[in-house]
């Protein structure tokens, strides 16, 4: 393959995110945009200087000039649209979460791999340039042995542009029973899937308080997870500070990551947002100096751009992507998990998952 030719399939809030990664990428041409609403999907071609615009899946697969798709649909319409563009022997981007439930997942990898095409889930963490920073630092042992990970979400107010002008009706589905869960499931899984990637380790077995908050937020949650290695754990704590401003171009919402070592640690110190006066990436050493990394690009949508250009990149090298659906299964495993512990107040081994979990409120809406 000398080029990718993709189609965007999906044209809403989250969009134009997921798809400045392959404008600007050298051997991927963007061919056509499909949404069912056709105003929306003619806007977003005009935007991105495609030619075609489609209202049907169906005609997006059956065109030739079609090498691969990314779907960014509402999650609960995943499993069909992934299944029916690897049948149609497209390879595939899908944004997360990969589906509501792990039987559906299971079913998505298969019919790939009957296929025989790519297909990965789009996970912006796992190309955001600090992250990424942090983990080559682990590999390099710059801490000697990680012994723990840390990981903060706060979610608050913004006044960011990109938050102001997003389509409420991109979020009707999230609130009602076409999701299986809040927050957590929306969101967090972007924080799951950084305490999966960053270790070489799998999670054994977790436990978790998850709480109840306005709308489908699930806060205050905190969450321990045990990796395969004894001296390795994971702490999270999600929380809702709504009179709380938080800097931010996208959504009000930041992250912390910390990750401890036996000869230091390492922070990152923003994702979504720019809640601290911080360099990107602090670096304490055995030592004990400090070294910064603040020439990163700490930009939120630099994980995205990083995401589209390295499923283009591995298509055209012919290698697995970084996210493929085995690790997007062991997300989806993780977060279910972090729900069935605080279900049961129990320990719980994300391996034993199956079908999907939670929380005992949801959904706080029904769908018509």
């Amino acid at each position: 393959m000398e080029r990718v030719r993709i189609a965007i399939v999906g044209a809403g809030n989250i969009a134009p995110l997921n798809v400045a990664g392959y404008l600007d990428h050298p051997r991927c041409e963007v061919v056509s945009v499909c949404d069912p609403r056709r105003s929306l999907a003619e806007a977003r071609a005009r935007d991105w200087g495609v030619e075609r615009v489609a209202t049907d899946l169906a005609e997006v697969l059956a065109d030739d000039e079609v090498d691969a798709v990314e779907i960014l649909t509402p999650t609960y319409l995943h499993p069909e649209h992934v299944i029916a563009a690897v049948q149609a022997g497209k390879h595939v981007s899908c944004q997360k979460p990969i589906a509501n439930s792990v039987d559906e997942a299971g079913e998505m990898l298969a019919a790939a791999e009957k296929a025989g095409v790519s297909f990965r889930i789009s996970e912006c963490a796992l190309h955001y340039p600090p992250l990424m920073k942090a983990k080559q630092l682990v590999s390099e042992g710059a801490i000697g042995t990680p012994t723990m990970l840390r990981v903060k979400t706060v979610v608050g107010r913004t006044d960011a542009a990109f938050q102001m002008g997003l389509d409420p009706q991109g979020y009707i589905w999230r609130f009602n029973d076409r999701s299986p869960a809040g927050h957590l499931f929306d969101d967090v899984v972007h924080k799951y899937a950084v305490a999966l990637w960053m270790f070489e380790e799998r999670i054994r077995s977790v436990q978790a308080v998850v709480r109840q908050g306005p709308l489908f937020f699930e806060a205050p949650t905190a969450a321990l997870w045990e990796y395969e290695r004894d001296d390795l754990l994971g702490l999270m704590e999600v929380t809702y500070a709504p009179e709380m401003f938080i800097r931010s171009d996208y959504y009000g919402a930041d992250e912390f990551f910390e990750i401890q070592g036996t000869a230091g640690f390492i922070w990152v110190t923003r994702f979504t947002g720019r809640l601290l006066d911080l360099p990107a990436v602090v670096l304490y050493s055995s030592d004990g100096t400090t070294t910064t990394f603040a020439d990163l690009d700490a930009d939120w949508q630099a994980g995205f751009r990083g995401a589209s250009r390295h499923f283009v990149d591995s298509l055209l090298e012919g290698v697995p992507p970084d996210m493929t659906g085995e690790l997007a299964v062991d997300v989806l495993k993780l977060c279910f998990a972090v729900y069935q512990a605080s279900n049961t107040r129990q320990a719980v081994d994300p391996s034993t998952i199956t079908g999907s979990v939670s929380p005992p409120w949801w959904p706080p809406f029904r769908s018509a």
